[in-house]
């Protein structure tokens, strides 16, 4: 078989064999000596790697689930081609499981005093920012016998945004809202409480609703048309205290939460009411305040962006105080936290009173489906129990539920699929019934 390349040149070098003698052995060493040459020339000829400039360019945010490709320009000023093996490290939560060694490892080859680009794909795996480490390159000679190695900075953040899934039921609320606001053929009779405007009557019309004065001056009998409020003020409060933490399938209870929050804010900006919110557990971990209606949505997914659970019980006193020092006018307070039974009844239930008596408060909470399953579950005395610890923390869950509402709160409690969209339909129906 014929040798070509390095392995035929490897060959012939090494058929010179040369002896030398080296002080700590009491022989003497062999040394292939035309093939200690060929390394040295090798490592010689070697691109510096010190001397090589990388700037980046690309995505700097993303949404959970979709890929960032983030760009990598090397620079060669030196009068040698870059022959290299390049490793863009990035955290290992900015991968799929088993895809990191295959998108950070790159090859490249740079002419002298020019300059390459690489591209790395991201495909994030959590929320958050995810900062670059470092940029590991080693530069080799022709031969490929020797190389140089080095380590540059090449900072750059991207950051991972809550995906949004619930987004899919925004047009099927805003064709409600719009039959609610009258912007449809559909009208909306005897629902809201602001003024609209007058028409003829029809049957089936709700006699209340005719103007008297408007039917004396012409021949037909009118009636007022009314449509939802506007201008009202939601504000969204995230618990992020150790029961958002909890896992209800492949994420914890506030990624559910904030999914909520997201579709509610995106149709309450769109119905022309203000939407603040409000990230607490001990202390503030995110506040967005006076955003306009176009810059709601933006606004708050960038600040749930960093969000996590803390490990900490929520300060039920502090989350009130802090609530009512940024709502001070009559709002809707959406309190997304948990139904357990301990932290409402002994944190939320003694402090409530200052919230209900001046603003309308929605409580909406994460229920696992796991547990409706153990619920149905039989078949064997494993089953049984499970079923009955099962039906237990479900009826402790419904008690607690009843104790909001005697205490006038308005409570949703559904999976994390349901959560955003029977959030969603509260609202609307508090809207079209004039609560807000």
């Amino acid at each position: 078989m014929a040798l070509t390349g390095r392995t035929a040149l490897l060959a012939a070098l090494g058929s010179i064999p040369v002896g030398i003698w080296d002080p700590g052995w009491t022989g003497l060493l062999a040394v292939n000596a035309p093939l200690a040459v060929a390394c040295a020339c090798d490592f010689a000829l070697a691109a510096p790697v010190r001397r090589l400039v990388l700037t980046r360019s690309g995505d700097t945010s993303v949404r959970l689930g979709e890929p960032a490709d983030v760009t990598l320009t090397v620079t060669n000023p030196s009068n040698r081609p870059l022959r290299a093996h390049l490793r863009d490290a990035w955290p290992p939560s900015s991968w799929l499981p088993g895809t990191e060694v295959e998108a950070s490892r790159h090859r490249l080859t740079v002419p002298p005093g020019e300059r390459r680009r690489v591209t790395t794909r991201l495909r994030p795996t959590r929320r958050g920012d995810r900062q670059t480490d470092r940029v590991t390159i080693r530069s080799y000679g022709p031969l490929g016998l020797f190389s140089r190695q080095g380590t540059h900075k090449a900072a750059w953040t991207v950051r991972v945004l809550p995906p949004f899934t619930s987004r899919k039921h925004l047009p099927s609320k805003l064709a409600r809202l719009r039959e609610l606001d009258g912007r449809t053929s559909v009208l909306t009779r005897g629902e809201g409480t602001e003024f609209d405007s007058l028409r003829e009557y029809v049957p089936g019309d709700d006699t209340r609703s005719i103007d008297w004065r408007a039917t004396a001056r012409q021949s037909s009998v009118a009636v007022r048309t009314w449509r939802p409020e506007r201008d009202r003020h939601i504000l969204v409060v995230l618990d992020t205290g150790r029961t958002s933490a909890g896992r209800v399938g492949d994420a914890p209870r506030l990624d559910a939460s904030m999914d909520a929050a997201l579709l509610l804010a995106a149709l309450a900006s769109r119905a022309g009411d203000r939407v603040d919110l409000l990230a607490y557990d001990r202390r503030v971990r995110a506040l967005v305040q006076g955003r306009a209606a176009k810059d709601v949505l933006p606004s708050l997914v960038n600040a749930m962006a960093t969000l996590e659970p803390e490990l900490v019980e929520t300060d039920a006193r502090g989350l009130t105080a802090t609530a009512l020092r940024t709502a001070p006018r009559r709002s809707l307070i959406v309190l997304l936290t948990t139904l357990d039974t301990a932290p409402v009844e002994e944190g939320l239930l003694p402090v409530l009173s200052q919230l209900t008596q001046r603003h309308t408060v929605l409580l909406a909470s994460v229920a696992d489906p796991h547990v409706s399953r153990m619920a149905a579950s039989r078949g064997n005395t494993d089953a049984v129990y499970e079923a009955a610890a099962a039906a237990q923390s479900q009826s402790e869950r419904h008690r607690t539920a009843d104790q909001l509402r005697r205490h006038g709160v308005t409570v949703v409690d559904a999976t994390p699929d349901d959560l955003a969209p029977a959030l969603a339909d509260t609202y609307l129906a508090l809207k079209a019934a004039g609560r807000l």
